[in-house]
């Protein structure tokens, strides 16, 4: 039988929305769902969220209101911890899904932060969701709305998270590779996220000056890289002369076929072929062990 998830009825909050959220994510799928503020319901519930004035993870129930509980979660930082204990998710990802949604919800719901009303956030998605509904029916759907969008986001925290995995193996492969060959290029077989890995692992002290990867269109992206972790400078620019040209005059100057763009700023360019990135680099001295 499915999972029978109880919260409150009536006007709801980002903590439980992401609460619900999390429980179908990473323990049930197919939860069933009970908007009610009757007790004799909510008992018969098999998880409890936001409602029921208990905190007792081994019972399922994961309410933050009660005068017992002096904490800071609120009902999504309880079900978080409980998914991460009872080993429904890794610690890695509990963290992450922490610093990138959960956290911030418990603070809000708690008092500790207010968000700004001027930049849109997930608590502001939410509470968006409640308006127009007069009805206790009308909350119910729009309950489910927003636990589908907030189901959203937390699918894209968890391609993050397996992708950063991925990138990291990749990234610091090919750190290795060119430090074997003494290459000051970067070479990846597509685009991955680098540059965090690249810093965490002794980026700033590596040999390498540029990353050379195809994009999703075919086309190679050779990209200066920057000195230090969130800098705008580059280790080492492309020459002042490909400055913002591009196609048969960028062509020209680089004396190479293909070269397709370079920008004002000289931290990127891009070419039809891997072949011909490199030639155009080599022709301006900016490779290193080639």
């Amino acid at each position: 039988m499915p999972t029978t998830v109880a919260t409150h009825s009536g006007p709801f909050h980002a903590d439980d929305v992401l609460a619900w959220a999390l429980i179908r994510s990473f323990f049930d799928a197919d939860a069933g769902l009970i908007r009610t503020r009757d007790q004799a319901l909510i008992e018969t519930a098999d998880i409890v969220v936001d409602v029921g004035s208990l905190y007792d993870p081994a019972s399922l129930r994961f309410d933050h209101h009660q005068q017992e509980y002096t904490g800071p979660l609120s009902s999504a930082g309880m079900v978080l911890q409980w998914l991460e204990s009872a080993g429904h998710i890794t610690p890695a990802l509990a963290a992450e899904l922490n610093s990138q949604m959960v956290s911030y919800v418990d603070d809000v719901d708690n008092g500790r932060r207010m968000p700004d009303p001027s930049v849109p956030c997930f608590a502001l998605l939410v509470s968006a969701y409640n308006q127009g509904c007069h009805t206790l029916a009308a909350f119910d759907a729009a309950f489910r709305r927003a636990g589908e969008a907030a189901a959203g986001m937390v699918t894209g925290i968890v391609a993050g998270h397996r992708e950063r995995l991925t990138n990291a193996a990749t990234v610091i492969a090919a750190m290795d590779a060119a430090r074997e060959a003494g290459q000051n290029v970067l070479f990846m077989d597509r685009y991955y996220a680098w540059k965090d890995i690249y810093f965490e692992n002794g980026g700033e002290e590596h040999l390498t000056e540029y990353v050379l990867h195809p994009g999703i269109d075919g086309r190679w992206r050779a990209s200066a890289i920057p000195p230090v972790r969130g800098s705008f400078a580059q280790k080492r620019s492309f020459p002042e002369a490909w400055a913002g040209l591009r196609d048969a005059e960028l062509s020209a100057v680089a004396g190479v076929e293909g070269a397709l763009f370079c920008h004002k700023n000289r931290f990127i360019a891009v070419f039809t072929t891997r072949e011909g990135a490199l030639e155009a680099m080599g022709r301006f001295g900016l490779l290193v062990g080639f």
